[in-house]
């Protein structure tokens, strides 16, 4: 279905992108051309509205969501990537990803700051349309702040379209407590004025109540103000309207959440709260490549440290259970949370990689994986670390540049219900009726072994690590990882060498440049770095430093 998103983000995100900078400052500092649209000949109508809503949507991160997971340590991309070397921690206040966030971020908050400056002036098509993209537009800016505030820490709260003369384009950084409380509160009346039903037809892909109240979850928790978190994340449930998506089968129901079956277009996903849509020939990425690329080294690569997370089936770590067997690269998949091996290339999957480790024998299928390629010979795909995703990939679309129209899932479900957990946990109060209507759910979905709370107290398990592994796995490739980690005060964990397969399970590891640790696994990054406080938030831009110096520098920078 070519839903009226997807149709508009091509067609009137062109027409709008200069006319929003005429009402403030690029890099919210600099001045725009001002050949575009007057805006006192816009804002007239619904329509317009509709179009400037769109506009904006059409800037929200889409594939950049799984992108950012090379900040954590679930992913390894091979070569230099300027978010790989945000989460080792070596980087300067000139780098310019740092620079491009602050402005994206701020250019979004100022082009919504303009919609709702401007859009009671407009005749409305049917009563109440005009107020419903404005909250639309509310959680958008809040999408956006929450990124500064992450990032940054302090940042300026710009509530109105700014010129070049206001004091306000030169002020100071607001605590970022005060930014929270203001997001929280707008999204409180976003939520107030959205459906509670899942948008579909025309409005398939659009913003609505459960969208408003799943960011606030994010938010609130993130700020570790957890009865908010539960408050808004109980709310979501209680809306009754999303389901975990399955399609009756617990070995392939979660990975097939994230290929084209999955799709908000097809009408069968109830899990998916907020997505970027994609459509084949309109709007397309290039996700499934970059995972398997056939002729390179695969772009995003699991690491050891994700692989050795997942419980065995028995719902004990691998350093308790039984049943871990590591005598071989397949006896490692053997057992595991199915949701290993629904995420992570296992031998014997269907992938687009083509020849893979095996000698290149003409008459073996290359369209099958069975064992990891570390040679980059042009004629498959390399890896840095042995190991391989799976999640996302839709092999047809590896072969070809930038085909993929699956869509990109910005808020799930899922994460709800592991914010309703986390936070309960977090408040004291975690009963297991509650990890029972949350965690559970998702365990159930693929056939593992229930979390129960007598069982981790028998065996020794805390229970706010195996609520955190819950949600590293279950988000596993979405862009979360990164933003968890610090939130929880783990930096640590970015320093720690990025590591892959156990060298002994492949004799050619022990020969040529690979570097191997002290323990036998194949390293791919080591000079990595975490320094506590400092690489808890990013530096001020060294560009916005220079135009303002106001904003001040934050610690250790």
């Amino acid at each position: 279905m070519k839903s009226l998103m997807i149709r508009q983000c091509v067609y009137y995100t062109g027409i709008l992108v200069c006319f929003f900078s005429i009402t403030g400052c690029k890099d919210y500092l600099d001045r725009e051309p001002l050949d575009a649209i007057p805006n006192e000949r816009y804002w007239k109508n619904t329509e317009q509205l509709e179009m400037a809503m769109t506009a904006i949507f059409s800037r929200v991160k889409a594939k950049n969501t799984v992108d950012m997971e090379n900040m954590g340590e679930n992913t390894m991309w091979p070569s230099t990537n300027q978010y790989k070397d945000i989460g080792s921690g070596v980087f300067p206040v000139t780098q310019p990803t740092v620079n491009d966030e602050w402005r994206n971020m701020y250019r979004d908050i100022r082009e919504s700051n303009t919609f709702l400056a401007n859009y009671r002036t407009a005749a409305e098509t049917s009563p109440g349309a005009n107020e419903l993209l404005a909250a639309e537009v509310r959680v958008l800016r809040a999408l956006a702040y929450s990124f500064v505030v992450s990032f940054w820490g302090d940042v300026p709260l710009v509530l109105r379209p700014l010129e070049l003369g206001d004091e306000e384009v030169y002020g100071e950084r607001t605590p970022r407590e005060e930014v929270v409380d203001f997001i929280l509160a707008d999204l409180d009346t976003a939520a107030a004025i959205l459906s509670p039903t899942i948008p579909t037809g025309n409005r398939l892909g659009r913003i609505n109540k459960g969208a408003a109240l799943a960011l606030k979850a994010r938010i609130a928790l993130a700020e570790g103000r957890y009865d908010v978190a539960e408050e808004a994340a109980k709310a979501v449930m209680d809306l009754g309207v999303y389901r975990l998506y399955s399609n009756g089968n617990p070995a392939t129901s979660y990975w097939e959440l994230f290929t084209n079956a999955g799709k908000l277009a097809n009408g069968r996903n109830q899990e998916t709260i907020l997505a970027r849509l994609h459509l084949m020939d309109i709007i397309m990425h290039n996700l499934s490549r970059e995972i398997q690329v056939p002729d390179q080294s695969a772009r995003f690569v699991p690491t050891r440290s994700l692989v050795d997370s997942y419980l065995c089936t028995d719902g004990l770590p691998i350093n308790k259970s039984p049943m871990y067997q590591d005598s071989t690269y397949e006896s490692i998949f053997r057992n595991r949370d199915p949701r290993m091996t629904q995420t992570i290339l296992v031998p014997g999957d269907t992938w687009g990689g083509r020849y893979d480790g095996r000698p290149i024998n003409e008459n073996d299928n290359p369209s099958v994986f069975m064992r990891p390629k570390f040679n980059q010979d042009g004629r498959g795909c390399m890896t840095t670390t042995g190991y391989y995703y799976k999640k996302y990939v839709t092999p047809s679309a590896v072969g070809l540049v930038g085909r993929d129209d699956n869509d990109i899932h910005l808020i799930r479900y899922a994460e709800v219900l592991l914010t309703y957990a986390e936070a309960r946990f977090e408040q004291g109060k975690l009963t297991q009726e509650d990890l029972d209507r949350s965690i559970n759910l998702l365990r159930d979905r693929v056939g593992m072994v229930h979390m129960d709370l007598g069982f981790m107290a028998a065996n020794g398990l805390d229970v706010r690590t195996e609520i955190r592994r819950e949600r590293r796995v279950e988000l596993a490739l979405e862009g979360q990882r990164y933003f968890d980690v610090r939130r929880w005060k783990e930096g640590e964990r970015l320093a720690a060498p990025i590591e892959g397969v156990k060298a002994a399970w492949f004799p050619e590891l022990s020969r040529g440049s690979f570097r191997i640790s002290p323990e036998g696994y194949l390293q791919a990054q080591w000079n990595r770095r975490f320094e506590d406080p400092k690489n808890y938030l990013w530096p001020i831009p060294q560009p916005q430093l220079d135009r303002n110096p106001k904003l001040g520098q934050n610690p250790g920078w």
